[in-house]
């Protein structure tokens, strides 16, 4: 895609987005009810420009009133077409993804990772989060080093994963931290690790404020990282 090309893209978003940002405005948190109303869209835990300037408001209401909102739509959709499905956590749903019958496993894939990669995403954002402690801050010591090599290592997975998808720090069957990427919206239970922490790297996720800037990206949501709650993240699967 061209200079201009992209600019143009960029523009036109813009105009869209801020229709939307005036129709989001002051109204309830979105529902996604398609299909049997099986998961629903989490509101976000604080307003769409918290995180300024690090991720922008404009971004953050299409990220989750947009893109979140049609993942949840359409994994109601393929959920209404397998009743076996119905009733199960969605991280229940993925680690067991091969049992998800043919005729809906890519849709489930695809949509049921983007609905439980972004809500995980949205409840590790703060600004003016804490460091990590405790027992979390002694593990990724044991397993990186320094908070800093975490994050590089973070920031490497981020930057080397090609076209779409997630940097992640898990906790695996041996209760150990990794980091790891993963394509398009797979997430680590499909793989028998829990995520604790992903960074988007989808463009949605930090086009408008930083273009092909994806370097910028990942240097700027380090200060918005929440570690506590990343922390008892790693508490709770780890324990």
């Amino acid at each position: 895609m061209s200079d201009m090309t992209r600019r143009e893209l960029v523009g036109r978003v813009a105009v869209a987005a801020a229709g939307a940002a005036t129709a989001l405005a002051g109204a309830a948190p979105a529902r996604a009810e398609a299909g049997g109303g099986a998961f629903t869209l989490p509101a976000l835990p604080y307003a769409e420009d918290a995180l300024e300037p690090s991720i922008d408001a404009m971004t953050m209401g299409i990220h989750h009133g947009k893109h979140h909102a049609a993942y949840v739509s359409k994994l109601n959709d393929a959920i209404a077409q397998a009743p076996s499905l119905k009733g199960r956590s969605i991280e229940e749903i993925l680690r067991n993804i091969n049992d998800v019958p043919e005729a809906v496993r890519a849709s489930v894939r695809n949509n049921g990772g983007g609905h439980a990669n972004h809500t995980l995403f949205w409840t590790v954002l703060k600004k003016g989060g804490a460091q990590p402690a405790g027992s979390f801050a002694k593990a990724i010591d044991a397993a990186f080093g320094s908070l800093d090599a975490l994050k590089k290592s973070l920031t490497d997975a981020g930057m080397t994963r090609f076209g779409s998808g997630w940097s992640w720090l898990c906790v695996g069957g041996d209760k150990k931290l990794g980091v790891e990427s993963s394509p398009n919206q797979d997430s680590p239970l499909m793989e028998g690790r829990t995520p604790i922490l992903g960074i988007d790297v989808w463009e949605h996720a930090y086009y408008l404020k930083y273009q092909n800037r994806r370097n910028e990206y990942l240097a700027a949501i380090f200060n918005v990282i929440d570690w506590e709650a990343v922390g008892k993240n790693y508490e709770k699967a780890a324990g």
